[in-house]
């Protein structure tokens, strides 16, 4: 038996005006995942605890089947883990985004105009997060260089009792003064968020960007604090060898802690940009080369939520169904039975540009149990399915039984 789960950040939504009042997940053209839908089973899964915020990082364990309320240390040294560093058990990492902010004299009085930098690239990335280590590093902080705008910051002998870390993606548009922490303890994380402003303004890769056009990568900006990460083997608590394909640091960490295959895909980004057929490829060789579960993460739908970019959106989830579903499909043929769910994480809604925590839609579809299902996958139908797993502990044991 070969188990694939195909995630799609963030794809559930609300009804959006510009779309007649219909979700993206509604609008979409994806005929192949409403064909397994229409012989699968359809229904909700709760895959944020009550009392935790609806982070992909809990969102993502929770869909693996692991508890987050036993399991998660913080966001950022799933990261850590991910780019090679070795934490140690006094270590507090942080998750540092290169951000752009508008140019009012006072930090407090700037906007957060872009959570991602402009999207910046990697190669650019490596140049100014080496200007901040530079500048900054010390016995006490490192910081690290990621892939695009997600870095990460180790603070020796730190603590995790820092007040308001605001994601950026949570307050994009906004005035960043009432989202900065006011504790003593992120008085000195706070003092390199302003003075990395100052630092990159006038870097060499931030002028080439706005004489081309593009949005500068100003500032640092640091959140998700956590400490090392105590996760169960994924082999020891479900028996299979499992690996995951996914372009960011997070999942990659994540896998990596669960002592799960990670294999790099050349071009992938976690944006509409990013080697969606080359993903797919890369699951279809861990089967072949003996896995039993693979987790194939695709960020572009989430991302397209937090910039609000409706017909994005659509595509990103259109663009899942044209050049990966197939390729999984085709190969999954050859084996004698298989099981493929389709979900995403957590909503991403176009609305408000962030996470919440409400129920999403899942689709299991089993070769050799075909059921009558729903003629087309979406929240609506998920709910009218009267189908619901409290946790996604409940929904892996399930999907793996």
């Amino acid at each position: 038996m070969k188990y694939v789960v195909v995630l799609y950040d963030g794809m559930a939504d609300m009804p959006v005006p510009a779309l007649d009042n219909k979700t993206p997940m509604e609008v979409a053209n994806k005929p192949i995942f409403d064909s397994l839908g229409k012989k699968g089973e359809v229904g909700l899964v709760k895959t944020i605890p009550d009392g935790m915020k609806p982070g992909s990082d809990v969102a993502n364990l929770s869909v693996l089947g692991y508890d987050p309320s036993a399991s998660y240390t913080g966001r950022s040294p799933l990261e850590a883990v991910s780019i090679g560093v070795d934490l140690l058990d006094t270590d507090v990492t942080l998750r540092c985004n290169l951000v752009t902010l508008s140019d009012e004299e006072k930090y407090e009085d700037k906007t957060m105009i872009d959570y991602s930098g402009g999207d910046i690239s990697t190669a650019e990335a490596k140049l100014l997060i080496d200007a901040v280590q530079e500048h900054f590093g010390s016995d006490i902080y490192r910081y690290f260089n990621g892939v695009a705008y997600r870095h990460c910051l180790v603070w020796h002998n730190g603590t995790t009792s820092l007040g308001k870390m605001t994601p950026p993606h949570d307050i994009s548009e906004r005035v960043i003064g009432p989202y900065l922490s006011d504790s003593e303890n992120a008085a000195d994380l706070l003092r390199m968020m302003r003075e990395s402003y100052d630092i990159l303004k006038d870097h060499p890769v931030n002028k080439k960007r706005v004489s081309e056009g593009k949005r500068p990568a100003n500032s640092i900006w640091l959140w998700g604090e956590g400490t090392k990460p105590q996760l169960p083997l994924f082999k020891d608590v479900y028996g299979l060898e499992g690996s995951i394909i996914s372009a960011v640091d997070l999942l990659r960490g994540i896998g990596g802690c669960a002592g799960m295959s990670t294999p790099i895909v050349e071009g992938a980004t976690g944006y509409l940009d990013t080697n969606f057929e080359g993903k797919a490829e890369a699951a279809v060789n861990e089967l072949k080369n003996g896995k039993d579960f693979v987790y194939i993460h695709i960020e572009a739908t989430d991302e397209c939520g937090h910039r609000k970019e409706i017909q994005n959106k659509v595509k990103a989830i259109e663009e899942i169904d044209n050049r990966v579903l197939p390729i999984l499909l085709d190969a999954l043929k050859e084996y004698d039975d298989y099981k493929i769910m389709i979900l995403p994480d957590h909503p991403t809604p176009l609305s408000t540009g962030t996470h919440s925590s409400d129920p999403v839609p899942f689709m299991i579809y089993h070769k050799n149990d075909e059921k009558q299902g729903v003629d087309t996958v979406t929240e609506k139908t998920a709910a009218d399915s009267g189908i619901f797993y409290g946790s996604g502990v409940e929904l892996m044991k399930h999907f793996l039984s």
